[in-house]
């Protein structure tokens, strides 16, 4: 009996939202504060720039998808760049490790919402949050992924809430009046908005996740580009406005200060009890665990798929079509991080390994493109994935001097 394949069962539409919901999760439901105490008024400009920044590599994502719309795309990528089958081995894993760390992170802070409902021990909260997150990856990718769609559609909603209420302060009248009152541009600068940008552009990491459910996809050559550009692009737009109505309505400093900038936002504009938000930020957060784990599922499939990996992770449920073995192992591993390791030093590796993984992925596409005329195939001008390797070099070293700075403090 031949074994059971993935389901191409993902159109465009589900598509964006397993984007969306890799993008628009609870970082900017914090983050916003953290841009407005680098870049004051100027946050939106953050990012615009961060988007700019984001833009390069995501087009190379996109391009490389479309070209070989495997799981575990990046280890592919990799491997069909450099031809060294234990360097994209490793590549594959990297992107397992930073999904698996990113679950684990979310999970714990889950595990805190669902304490103040239900009196429930630590350990035991994160195994009624993982187990259900695993529960729903195996039950099919359809099914999954509309789970995940709906909990995308509340955070969007919720943002828009936001910018609805805040509408007055998209004015450009009101704009100019905000920027007349904040301090002078020589305290803030263009410094200050790059500080800010390099801060925001960890709100829009998650698009890179979409080219490993490409084998689940409907017509992925066409789809999963255009799918990875409209996300970015939908991110960026909500982002922009949120910020521009958040420091026109809120002085920057108490945006900066709070703790929960987006519901003291919120209740500010609209007058209205902050719960039915944060009941908002809790499905954001339940969401993106669940997208890593359905992402770290699908490179371990596709590794095993490759022979990179033991041939028992590319076994397929005959009935929900998804990797359960994959699934199970990737949500035990979410449980034993979150339970046994302090997971803030785990999340600041990660991203530094994530912008590393851009790297790679640039480098495998002007490669690739280099050797031959791709006749046929989508193609992005060689200075597209080389201003993208520049950026992630750069944010990379960026970020490694941060980590030796908190390592020696």
């Amino acid at each position: 009996m031949p074994q059971p394949t993935l389901k191409r069962s993902l159109s465009l539409t589900l598509l964006v939202l397993y984007g969306l919901g890799t993008t628009i999760g609870a970082g900017i439901y914090v983050l916003i504060g953290r841009v407005a105490a680098a870049a004051d008024v100027y946050a939106p400009l953050s990012f615009v720039v961060a988007a700019a920044v984001a833009l390069p590599t995501a087009l190379s994502f996109g391009v490389l998808a479309a070209r070989y719309p495997r799981s575990a795309g990046e280890a592919v990528y990799a491997e069909e760049a450099f031809g060294r089958r234990r360097f994209a081995a490793l590549v594959g894993l990297a992107v397992v490790f930073v999904g698996l760390v990113s679950s684990a992170t979310i999970s714990a802070g889950a595990v805190g919402y669902l304490q103040k409902l239900v009196a429930l021990p630590e350990w035991l909260g994160l195994l009624i949050v993982v187990a259900a997150l695993a529960l729903i990856a195996v039950w099919g990718i359809s099914e999954s992924v509309i789970v995940a769609a709906v909990a995308t559609a509340l955070e969007i909603g919720g943002l828009l809430l936001i910018i609805w209420y805040g509408r007055g302060g998209l004015d450009a009248a009101r704009i100019a009046e905000v920027v007349a009152a904040a301090p002078p541009w020589s305290d803030i600068g263009l410094a200050g908005i790059l500080s800010g940008a390099i801060l925001a552009f960890y709100a829009f990491i998650g698009f890179e996740d979409m080219v490993n459910v490409a084998e689940e996809v409907q017509d992925p050559s066409r789809n999963m580009p255009r799918a990875i550009a409209l996300t970015l692009a939908i991110t960026a737009v909500l982002y922009i406005l949120v910020s521009l109505v958040s420091v026109t309505a809120m002085p920057t400093a108490e945006l900066a200060a709070s703790t929960s900038p987006v519901s003291d936002l919120f209740e500010r504009l609209a007058g209205l009890p902050t719960s039915a938000l944060d009941a908002l930020i809790v499905a954001a957060v339940v969401n993106g665990a669940l997208v890593q784990i359905i992402m770290a599922s699908r490179v371990l499939y596709g590794l095993a798929q490759e022979g990179w990996l033991p041939p028992v992770f590319a076994l397929v449920g005959a009935r929900t079509r998804t990797p359960w073995l994959a699934t199970v192992a990737a949500a035990a591993a979410v449980f034993a991080m979150a339970a046994a390791f302090p997971l803030e030093g785990l999340a600041r590796l990660t991203s530094w390994i994530t912008l590393l993984i851009f790297i790679v992925v640039n480098a495998s596409l002007l490669r690739i493109q280099s050797r031959s005329d791709g006749a046929g195939l989508l193609r992005l001008p060689a200075a597209v994935p080389f201003v993208g390797l520049v950026l992630s070099l750069g944010l990379a070293g960026f970020q490694a001097a941060e980590i030796v700075r908190a390592i020696f403090r």
